[in-house]
């Protein structure tokens, strides 16, 4: 964001904000060269509550983003090495799990781009931090890192995982019924030997 007020021209913040820690740097707004650390839930809780309810809630379902690809991967594991006729919730229980991931996830990606561009957050942020008065923030402009797109992947593992599962299932169904056919087309005097 650009910086102009009493005493400022063409300055500049940049905001990193991760989950739970971001970094504020400014250039001439009001001081020069300033870089400041702070705790994101803290900093967020002095300002308006939309940009805290969709940050929290955007750390939640990752949570739950992570609880549910942990439910799957024991799901499997356990299925994998159990008794073959004994299975813990089967293929059903993977795929309601990896679907939720990969539901979850797509909703985090929403949430927090809306939460970054559609809310105030940045231009209010960055006069929380550091106590500065009269100044004015334009030129907003959002860049998402690593971490943000590291989701999209996690989602389409999510949902390759679903499709793996039901090709596995579709192909061991096809083989079932392949192997009942020659039964059925076989003369009765053959079955009833």
């Amino acid at each position: 964001m650009d910086c102009t007020g009493i005493g400022t021209n063409n300055g500049s913040a940049a905001i990193t904000m991760g989950l739970f820690e971001g970094l504020l740097v400014r250039q001439s707004c009001p001081s020069f060269g300033n870089q400041d650390d702070f705790l994101v839930f803290p900093e967020l809780l002095s300002i308006t509550k939309t940009p805290l309810i969709l940050h929290g809630l955007c750390v939640c379902l990752l949570a739950l983003c992570l609880l549910c690809s942990a439910l799957s991967i024991l799901i499997s594991f356990y299925n994998s090495v159990s008794n073959p006729y004994e299975t813990f919730m089967g293929p059903i229980g993977v795929y309601v799990c990896s679907s939720i991931s990969a539901c979850l996830s797509l909703l985090v990606l929403i949430i927090f781009v809306l939460n970054i561009t559609v809310t105030t957050m940045a231009e209010e942020l960055v006069p929380s931090i550091e106590t500065i008065a009269s100044v004015v923030l334009t030129n907003k402009t959002s860049q998402m890192q690593v971490g943000y797109f590291l989701l999209i992947p996690y989602m389409v593992l999510s949902l390759g995982a679903i499709l793996l599962i039901y090709l596995y299932e579709h192909a061991a169904y096809t083989h079932r019924r392949e192997q009942e056919r020659p039964t059925e087309d076989a003369p009765k005097e053959i079955m009833m030997y």
